[in-house]
């Protein structure tokens, strides 16, 4: 089933506006206008609503498509938190002005992390074990640990892992698993010693680098990482969520992976794209996605 699916019904977050390759976005408070690059049509509000509203606003730097500058009005903090409630799930985030853009969340994975809370919560094992690669600030692992896993996460870099323990300890939970490592070696050495997990779940970037330097690219590297996730994920009792942002990566490539891959466990699933809808009724598309799983939603 193809699918577009958006964030719904948080009280903490809003796309305010996008245009003009920039978004204007509310987290809690505090309102937040960015780079975005995927946003080519022009604003709905006016500038002048955009400087009113915008407590911090993100400017590159020059010759750079990543690293910028944020410039605060008085009173806006640099770090602050919001809160995510679903169904019994209630989560609270740290979020933080990063050099790159960047503000330690992104709210469009909220459908994923619903698919990751209900899914968890239906898989017949006890206790069932769930792999989170690539895992940031730990949204989607704290969705499988409040669902009652035993839940491990991985991220090459440690500050990142640091922040998604603040995340944990501030939604009141515990005994997450921490690994910082290049998520490829640690998939070949699991493998090789026949660890199996009910769910795995992965946010691969474009490109990226491991703690000791090891390279990631993404069209060169997934392929082998999907036959890895084959040879983990448990055969009976499991989920899968794969998400991409990577302009130009069709969701057919990861319908081609997926049951290329695992051929009859590909069951109940579901295959689209994420998208954020703002106060002009754009939508802006933020990610493709697959998720199959043996138990269904």
């Amino acid at each position: 089933m193809y699918s577009f699916l958006t964030t719904e019904n948080w009280a903490d977050y809003e796309l305010v506006d996008s245009g003009n390759f920039e978004k204007l976005e509310r987290f809690g408070q505090y309102y937040v206008a960015r780079p975005e690059p995927q946003a080519i049509w022009d604003k709905h509000l006016p500038e002048q609503e955009w400087q009113r509203l915008a407590n911090a606003v993100f400017t590159r730097d020059k010759g750079s498509q990543e690293k910028g500058q944020w410039k605060l009005k008085k009173g806006m903090p640099e770090q602050w938190f919001i809160n995510y409630t679903y169904n019994g799930l209630k989560l609270r985030f740290r979020l933080g002005l990063s050099s790159f853009k960047h503000v330690g969340l992104f709210p469009e994975q909220d459908a994923n992390w619903k698919f990751i809370y209900d899914t968890t919560k239906k898989l017949k094992t006890p206790q069932p074990k769930v792999l989170n690669m690539f895992a940031y600030t730990g949204a989607a692992t704290l969705a499988a640990k409040a669902a009652g896993a035993d839940v491990t996460h991985l991220d090459s870099i440690k500050q990142v892992n640091f922040w998604a323990r603040d995340n944990m300890e501030a939604s009141n939970l515990d005994n997450v698993r921490w690994i910082v490592e290049d998520a490829m070696k640690y998939a070949r050495r699991e493998v090789k010693r026949g660890n199996k997990y009910n769910g795995i779940i992965l946010d691969p970037p474009s490109y990226g680098r491991g703690p000791n330097g090891e390279k990631w690219q993404l069209e060169d590297e997934l392929n082998e990482m999907i036959k890895l996730c084959r040879e983990m994920l448990d055969g009976t009792d499991y989920f899968l969520l794969i998400n991409l942002y990577s302009m130009g990566f069709s969701a057919m490539v990861l319908d081609n992976l997926m049951r290329g891959t695992f051929g009859e466990m590909v069951q109940n699933e579901e295959l689209g794209e994420l998208y954020l809808l703002d106060g002009g009724k754009r939508k802006l598309p933020l990610g493709t996605f697959f998720r199959f799983s043996s138990v269904g939603r």
